[in-house]
């Protein structure tokens, strides 16, 4: 089966789809760094870079024969809260519509859109949901990348089509509740700076006193810049993380010697927290998730921008038959990798999950 990736970012969600047996061959990204990492981890695909519009068209590939799906990601920041105070983008929020040349012209059998949940309040919304209705029975609703082993907790917004019949979503047989501390490098690994050395800003100290406060010292924890859900700016590491954006955001704080300190959290980090491990193949074999294009802020935006590769999986699974009947693994990192501080804590917690997940 073959699929091509709309607004795909790096490809951190048709990593998801491949393991899932699809093969990608073709992908379009306006941004050059995300284009070429999608062409590092998918050579064969044909992978253009270019901003779509709505007259944009299967042209754009070439020949690309016969496409059984058709994954898009469009342009999300006008519809989320992540924009702040920024005017909305009303041309951004139409790139939900720009689906619709390909999907005319390509008739792919599948469909799986997906975006922020507040994009069902844009108003063009409906509209574009009676256009694909006249094709597709859909299934629409959020799934939360936590509910599928990830790390991470990450909800968003799936429009899943099929022409012959509604979609039904899978879930893994058991549900693999991950926390933030299975993502985590060894300590020492990376260099780590004391939290009262006379430089950080006191809103960055005030963070990391409520947390102290809250758990008591030497017990790690993570701050979080540039939040929104008055958590008091940290979190704890037996929960999965909250939602990364294209921002460097987490810093983590580990007690070093009886006193605490302070990290950000790095790339192979922040891919653990996106399910981008353990990856394999459309036949199966096992593969790597590069990120070698850009900065390092170039590579937590790549990563901050892309759909949770286990959810890609399930979904992509679920409609070409093979479910997410994958063993999950009981950790992400092996355990002689972990840090001291999250080797005593509680298991991640394995509980029954839903055969099938509908909304």
């Amino acid at each position: 089966m073959k699929g091509i990736d709309l607004f795909s970012g790096g490809g951190c969600g048709s990593a998801g789809a491949r393991h899932a047996g699809l093969t990608m061959v073709g992908a379009v990204d306006a941004w050059d760094i995300a284009a070429a990492t999608y062409g590092d981890n998918f050579p064969t695909a044909k992978v253009v870079n270019a901003r779509l519009t709505d007259r944009s068209g299967p042209e754009i590939f070439g020949r690309l024969g016969k496409v059984d799906m058709l994954i898009a990601s469009p342009e999300c920041t006008h519809h989320s809260i992540a924009r702040g105070n920024r005017p909305v983008d009303q041309e951004s929020q139409r790139s939900g519509w720009y689906v619709m040349n390909f999907i005319k012209k390509l008739d792919p059998r599948w469909i799986v859109l997906e975006n922020v949940t507040p994009m069902k309040n844009w108003p063009g919304f409906d509209d574009l949901i009676s256009m694909l209705k006249k094709t597709y029975k859909l299934r629409i609703g959020p799934l939360d990348a936590s509910d599928f082993g990830t790390p991470q907790s990450r909800r968003r917004l799936f429009i899943v089509g099929d022409q012959l019949v509604t979609p039904t979503i899978a879930l893994p047989g058991m549900k693999a509740t991950r926390d933030a501390a299975c993502i985590l490098e060894r300590e020492g690994n990376y260099a780590a700076e004391p939290v009262y050395n006379g430089k950080r800003a006191a809103s960055t100290i005030a963070r990391v006193e409520r947390g102290i406060a809250e758990l008591g010292r030497g017990k790690d924890f993570l701050i979080v810049y540039y939040g929104s859900d008055r958590a008091g700016g940290w979190q704890r590491l037996d929960r999965p993380l909250r939602t990364l954006t294209t921002l460097d955001r987490f810093g983590l704080v580990q007690w070093i010697d009886c006193q605490p300190t302070l990290r950000m959290l790095q790339v192979p980090e922040l891919k653990r927290a996106m399910g981008l491990t353990h990856l394999k193949d459309e036949h199966g074999e096992g593969v790597q998730f590069t990120l070698d294009q850009g900065t390092r802020r170039d590579k937590v935006k790549v990563l901050g921008n892309g759909v949770c590769a286990p959810v890609m999986r399930a979904v992509v699974g679920s409609l070409l038959g093979a479910g997410s009947s994958d063993v999950l693994d009981d950790d992400l990192i092996p355990a002689r990798l972990r840090s001291p501080s999250a080797s005593g804590r509680r298991p991640a917690s394995q509980i029954s999950a839903a055969r099938t997940l509908s909304y």
